[in-house]
């Protein structure tokens, strides 16, 4: 065990590469990619085959419902299936932890549902934990537990 800390530059890079996934409000795929490298980027980056990595990013997509979009790049999606491969790319090199700033913010209510169950189900099926911050009060009270900062302070 370190702490993170006392890592150097390199250290850190390593241990954002190998433990955490990240999901952010602005999906941020690369809009040259389909969905499918999207997903394995960062996959062959952590040292995965490409055969292995388009196995993992096939299967991910697809338990995301997107089985018949892998070819499709981000400008042919919607926000929903967007934000969909963002969650598959966050979890492909199976993270202890998912840190997710406003996951859903940019979808409607009944594809933020969609979006977050199947977070979570992926995230608990791999054995790891997920930080979503959010403003969402419906989104909070749908997690394990709930932390509320007020005024710059855990309350």
């Amino acid at each position: 065990d370190t702490e993170a800390a006392q890592l150097d530059s390199h250290g850190r890079t390593m241990v954002r590469r190998d433990y955490l996934g990240f999901v952010y409000q602005f999906h941020h795929l690369l809009p040259d990619f389909n969905a499918t490298e999207n997903v394995v980027l960062p996959l062959l980056i952590h040292g995965a085959t490409k055969a292995e990595a388009a196995a993992r990013a096939r299967d991910l997509l697809t338990s995301l419902g997107l089985g018949h979009r892998l070819t499709h790049r981000p400008s042919q999606l919607s926000g929903g299936e967007q934000q969909r491969v963002a969650v598959a790319r966050a979890l492909a090199n199976r993270p202890a932890l998912v840190l997710a700033d406003e996951p859903t913010g940019n979808l409607d209510e009944k594809t933020a549902d969609i979006v977050l169950a199947e977070l979570l189900r992926l995230v608990r099926e791999q054995g790891g934990a997920a930080l979503i911050a959010t403003h969402n009060e419906r989104l909070a009270a749908k997690m394990d537990r709930v932390v509320r900062l007020h005024e710059g302070r855990l309350a």
